[in-house]
């Protein structure tokens, strides 16, 4: 029987990307303004706060098409903290233009801003030591991601697969020439990842602290163009040039006629298995030291997954294959015995698929949006909830709740009208939120945009297009308002989600039993 993993106890979350954070600097970053939300959370008595996947984003802008698995995202490398080091001026920070909509993180320009002052940076770095200790103990990824990454600048930018074949093919002698020839570019990207990851475990610190632990996200996939596939391509569907032969998506649904065609090349499962998912296994501990609780997207493609030739077009000419199932997930939880994981378990469930995820013993995932549906007892109604799992009321591939009501068929709208009771928009955004904090669900997580009460010029991504608008929505400055603390804390108080007050060590509050407050 599958037992109750004991991280998840009845408590609540808001869900806000940190490129979402507000900053002087063109998105968020890893300094005063994460900590400013980490007190947010603290006064609104939130025990977690849900991050979207922290790589180095590539294609399309989306953190879920990441050039590694387990390096930090440079760009959230707070400026200001190295300016107090000593690393840059404040002098040099003030002539950078950083785009002109505070509401929207402009990557072309954050980047090209960013490069420049990050290099200078590096330049003016003196704590070998440090640098050295930490490549030494990340050298299992680090190495590969810095090559990777100054072959890639070597490159202009290009893909591996249009790389000189030497080193793409990962012929020793090439590989020693390019370590040689580019020792200094290796070194630059080695020295980012300690910045990233020197800020990212003194802010999780601090909000461990403040009784706030923080979700991650681990995509299932990794990108092609990535560290990852570069360096180990006997672990996925390639042939013998490293050109993917299937790739990952999803069937057509009501939501795309054509399916979502991520083009993302799918795991040789029977490789991995025979090596005792060790990639996996790496992976999903580095991501747990990162992090105090890990969000594993599209589950179901454990059990079984859909596999698209390489080169079509859209998801229509796939088929389901079957995953690795049960013996993957035991893998897992025999690595990292009561894993603080949740199942992202959306989508087309099969009968094989809820067993799977039942035997994992993760809760898996409850989003309102999806519940009102106008011919069904939806299993995302609240009613049909068991403890077990964690309720949103939409996630970033959702329109935030206030653009579901505006934009809902009319036959599902009346259906939550009816059901939670409310005619006004607004009204009808915090009667969303208070279904899923009152729910039995053990674990309540809500996007910000809702809190916030914005409609879909606030929506985080939508599935299956690229668009400047995806992944750059960002909160603005005052915000996050100590009255809107308040009014959420309220909330959290009454429903019995309210976080401990107790201060906690550095491991996070995931097994912290929540107490309930009464408000004076």
């Amino acid at each position: 029987m599958p037992t109750k993993h004991s991280w998840i106890t009845r408590q609540a979350g808001i869900l806000l990307p940190v490129s979402s954070l507000p900053s002087k600097y063109g998105m968020g970053s890893l300094g005063k303004a994460a900590k400013d939300w980490v007190d947010f959370l603290a006064a609104a008595r939130q025990g977690f706060w849900q991050v979207l996947p922290m790589g180095p984003t590539g294609f399309g802008n989306s953190p879920y098409q990441s050039f590694s698995a387990f390096a930090g995202e440079p760009l959230y490398i707070d400026l200001d903290i190295l300016a107090e080091d000593g690393l840059i001026s404040e002098k040099r920070l003030k002539k950078a233009q950083w785009g002109e909509d505070p509401g929207r993180v402009d990557y072309d320009t954050v980047r090209q801003e960013r490069e420049p002052i990050l290099r200078k940076a590096f330049e003016n770095f003196k704590k070998q030591k440090a640098l050295a200790r930490f490549r030494k103990e990340n050298a299992a990824w680090l190495e590969d991601y810095a090559l990777f990454m100054a072959l890639k600048s070597a490159h202009q930018g290009r893909p591996w697969s249009q790389w000189d074949e030497g080193v793409r093919l990962r012929e020793p002698a090439a590989m020693k020439k390019a370590r040689k020839e580019l020792a200094k570019e290796i070194d630059y990207y080695v020295f980012t990842q300690y910045l990233f990851f020197q800020q990212w475990g003194k802010l999780k610190k601090y909000a461990n602290k403040k009784g706030v632990s923080i979700i991650g996200d681990m995509p299932i996939y990794v990108s092609g163009d990535s560290a990852d596939v570069w360096a180990n391509p006997a672990q996925f569907q390639l042939d013998e040039n490293n050109v993917p032969v299937k790739v990952a998506g999803c069937p057509p649904d009501a939501f795309s006629a054509d399916g979502q065609l991520w083009g993302n090349p799918i795991y040789r499962w029977d490789k991995m298995e025979e090596e005792g998912f060790s990639w996996w296994i790496a992976c999903v501990k580095a991501k747990l030291s990162m992090f105090d609780v890990l969000r594993i997207d599209h589950f179901r493609g454990f059990e079984s997954y859909w596999s698209i030739p390489y080169g079509d077009k859209t998801a229509r000419g796939g088929k389901w294959v079957k995953g690795p199932g049960y013996a993957f997930i035991s893998a897992i939880n025999q690595a990292v015995p009561g894993a603080p994981i949740i199942a992202e378990d959306l989508g087309y469930l099969t009968p094989a698929v809820k067993t799977l995820q039942k035997r994992s013993g993760y809760p898996g995932m409850k989003v309102l949006h999806f519940a009102f549906t106008s011919w069904e007892d939806s299993s995302y109604l609240p009613h049909n909830y068991q403890n077990h799992c964690v309720v949103y009321t939409g996630t970033h591939d959702n329109d935030t709740t206030l653009g579901w009501i505006r934009h809902a068929p009319e036959g599902d709208l009346e259906m939550a009208q009816d059901y939670l009771g409310f005619t006004d928009e607004k009204q009808g955004v915090w009667c969303f939120i208070r279904a899923a904090l009152s729910s039995v669900g053990d674990l309540a997580i809500i996007p910000m945009q809702d809190y916030l009460e914005l409609g879909s010029e606030a929506r985080m991504n939508t599935p299956s297009t690229v668009s400047p608008l995806n992944w750059s929505w960002r909160m603005e400055k005052g915000a996050a308002s100590q009255e809107l603390a308040k009014k959420i804390a309220r909330l959290t108080e009454i429903t019995a989600r309210a976080r401990t007050e107790e201060t906690n060590d550095d491991k996070g509050s995931t097994g912290k039993k929540a107490k309930r407050k009464k408000s004076k």
